[in-house]
């Protein structure tokens, strides 16, 4: 990968066969409907080429549920000559690839000469619409060195996989004119899915067929080839599914017909790109490499963001790769959703209806487990019910298999979300979504935490015990910071709305009283729990961040080097839980969100206690980013800019050795978190907005936009 001096364009200079896997995930494009990986149109041995599209998911033995690869668009084969085209043979003389992150398109330009000395320069082009997100484009431009024929073949294949599992039946498939389409459905969850393509060429072919392949529709074109001469094809595809209709193949047929070329289908997309940039860029000055981790992590992110279906939520990997299924997580609400409440709004919404939703979900997982309110998954899917894996294979001996317990009593994510919703509405002011849905869903949930709320008599505190807080190296706790926190946060918070409320909408603040019984005496246990919630104590200033954890083994982190895996890896899941190495530190994150409620010197204490505890380079890839933030609270910029490029290389350096599984989204939306809240100072408080801006020295300028409020403001900071 190489530096792009603009800070636009993601370029890879030769093909790495080893790399491939991580590259597809780098090179992956979409429209917040879908999203393709950088797999080849052509294919390649080992890869995992894949397309997701939001909200169809399927059945799966073992992890409940998983979005399925949806049946592939690619497929484009070239020949020459007979000689079918492929990197595994011939001798290519020339490669580049490069993502345009101003406009979304995917361009792979190389020379290549086949075994049997045909030499041709072929150039591939696609890109997802952001105009009509039903709409996809590949271009294909082959340059013959020689006089004889190219063919080209344009596929739909129903045959793909989530790694060795097929969710589809073949439901039809056919010719209409011009257009070719095939249908299929999800196995268990019955989603219909359909494609439909038209090819369209330049020149004129000296033959042409359809055929009607078993779950591979294909149209081929043969041209004559003269030396010099280009031959250009474009496939234009349309996708639908039964979520978007009752009839998704007359939907596809009918996007796939929409554009009349290359042209008025690119068009519209740029220029819905160059909308999608104004409100949302970063400039970074004075730093390459920032500034091209910056638009990359924002084009990840924006290419996974739903704008027209709020039933659908952004997984922990996007929509770029198999990890975790396609879930979403606490990742969503705290890490991602900050960029989209202050850059896009009604992205932002969606976001939060998608979970306002799925209340009943929420609802039912607080009944199975003996608890009133809403209990939000740790880990969601397309229902709303929990769908974190029970067991998994052991990550050093895959004849062993490790309990999960996240799904069971990770549950710091219920006050995740309605610290989200609540920032939803301070941000917006949009009183109307908040007496509709937001207000229900912060009151719901501050019923739960109550009656999660254990009474210790003995102590005369309320208990959370046995819980998992954001540092998942210490599992089966009692009492985490991070947790009770929140817990107290969510609870009081829910009173305040109330009162707000029976000001405000005195109807509805009656509606949700009966609906969610919020009697006197539940509100009394409420302001109870509030009071008498077990904080952890402090020594020197430094909060516990759980009972017990002073008395963890201490590690020197630096004196485990060289390491290329995680202390967790290193010792084991029960030796790591018996040190106080931090996946990502607790107390910090929650002195983040709650700034206002910590004084400076507590603040500076914690983190200077925490940060040589925390495992950042083979942790959790949440925590560099926060971490940059309060090291710039605190005023050690140096160790900011560490922090924020060791989170800026996750992906683009592929720093973990996992980028294959995807992006790692909360860590490229915490960059822009880094930048804005870190370097660039903003807060917002109660009388608005302010900025103490804490560029990095070598930084020239630090620009960027946010809405609040309603009102667009410019922040434009240099050194």
């Amino acid at each position: 990968m190489t530096a792009d001096p603009s800070g636009w364009t993601i370029v890879e200079e030769a093909f790495e066969p080893s790399r491939q896997n991580y590259r597809e995930t780098v090179f992956t494009i979409g429209n917040g409907y879908l999203s393709t990986r950088g797999a080849f149109e052509e294919g390649y041995p080992g890869e995992r080429r894949a397309t997701f599209v939001h909200g169809v998911f399927d059945d799966v033995p073992v992890v409940v549920t998983e979005l399925a690869n949806a049946p592939d668009w690619l497929a484009f084969a070239v020949y020459l000559d007979g000689e079918r085209f492929s990197l595994e043979q011939g001798v290519v003389e020339s490669y580049r690839r490069a993502v345009d992150l101003r406009s979304g398109l995917l361009r792979r330009e190389l020379v290549w000469v086949s075994p049997g000395g045909k030499r041709a320069a072929i150039v591939f082009e696609r890109f997802a619409s952001l105009a009509d997100e039903h709409l996809l484009a590949l271009r294909c431009t082959v340059t013959p060195d020689f006089d004889g024929e190219v063919e080209l073949r344009a596929a739909l294949h129903a045959a793909v996989d989530n790694e060795g599992f097929a969710h589809w039946h073949l439901a039809g498939q056919g010719q209409r004119g011009e257009l070719a389409f095939l249908a299929a459905r999800t196995r268990a969850t019955k989603v219909e899915l359909a494609l439909a393509m038209r090819l369209e060429c330049a020149q004129p072919a000296i033959a042409g067929a359809y055929w009607d392949a078993a779950g591979a529709p294909t149209f081929t074109r043969t041209f004559a080839a003269r030396k010099g001469q280009p031959i250009e094809a474009v496939k234009l595809v349309g996708v639908a599914s039964s979520r978007d209709g009752q009839q998704p193949v007359e939907l596809a047929l009918a996007a796939a017909a929409r554009p009349q070329g290359w042209d008025a289908a690119y068009a519209p997309h740029a220029a819905a790109w160059q909308a999608e940039w104004q409100r949302s860029d970063v400039i970074i000055e004075g730093d390459v490499e920032a500034q091209q981790a910056m638009r990359f992590s924002l084009f990840q992110l924006l290419i996974a963001a739903p704008r027209h279906d709020d039933r659908v939520n952004i997984g922990a990997k996007t929509l770029s790769g198999f990890g975790y299924r396609g879930h979403s997580f606490w990742d969503t609400e705290i890490f991602m959703f900050p960029l989209f409440v202050y850059t896009a709004p009604h992205i932002a919404r969606n976001l939060m209806n998608y979970r306002c939703q799925r209340l009943a979900g929420a609802r039912a997982k607080a009944r199975a487990n003996g608890f009133e309110g809403a209990q939000f998954p740790w880990e969601s899917a397309d229902t709303g019910e929990e769908v974190t894996p029970t067991w998994l294979t052991h990550f050093a001996d895959r004849t062993k298999l490790v309990r999960i317990w996240t799904g069971d009593i990770e549950i710091h994510i219920s006050a995740d979300i309605a610290f989200a919703a609540y920032r939803f509405w301070q941000a917006t002011g949009d009183d109307a979504w908040f007496i509709e849905k937001g207000s229900e869903l912060i009151l719901d949930t501050a019923k739960f935490w109550a009656s999660r709320a254990e009474w210790n008599a003995a102590k005369g505190r309320y208990d959370y015990n046995d819980v998992i807080g954001p540092d998942e190296n210490h599992d089966r706790i009692n009492n985490n910071f991070y947790t009770n926190r929140m817990a107290q946060w969510n609870l009081q918070t829910a009173l305040d709305v109330l009162d707000w409320l029976r000001q405000h909408a005195p109807q509805r603040a009656d509606e949700l009283s009966a609906s969610l019984d919020l009697s006197g005496a539940r509100l009394a246990r409420w302001q109870h729990v509030i009071e008498y919630i077990c904080l952890p104590a402090s020594q020197d200033g430094v909060i516990e961040q759980f009972e017990g954890y002073f008395q963890c083994k201490a590690v020197d982190l630096p004196s485990l080097e060289p390491r290329h895996i995680s202390v967790q890896e290193l010792f084991g899941i029960e030796g790591a839980a018996a040190t106080q190495v931090l996946k990502q530190p607790d107390v910090l994150m929650v002195q983040y969100l709650l700034r206002e409620h910590f004084s400076d010197e507590q603040v500076r204490a914690n983190y200077d206690y925490y940060t040589p505890r925390t495992d950042h380079t083979h942790g959790s890839s949440l925590g560099p980013s926060i971490q940059a933030i309060m090291a710039c609270d605190v005023g050690k910029p140096d160790d900011a800019y560490e922090h924020f490029i060791r989170a800026a290389r996750a992906d683009l350096f592929d720093v973990r050795n996992n980028a294959g599984d995807g992006i790692h989204a909360a860590s490229a939306a915490g960059i822009w978190q880094a930048a804005v809240f870190g370097f660039g100072g903003l807060r917002f408080s109660q009388g608005g907005w302010q900025v103490n801006p804490r560029l990095p020295r070598h930084w020239k300028r630090l620009a960027f936009k946010f809405f609040y409020r309603g009102e667009q403001h410019v922040i434009d900071l240099s050194n």
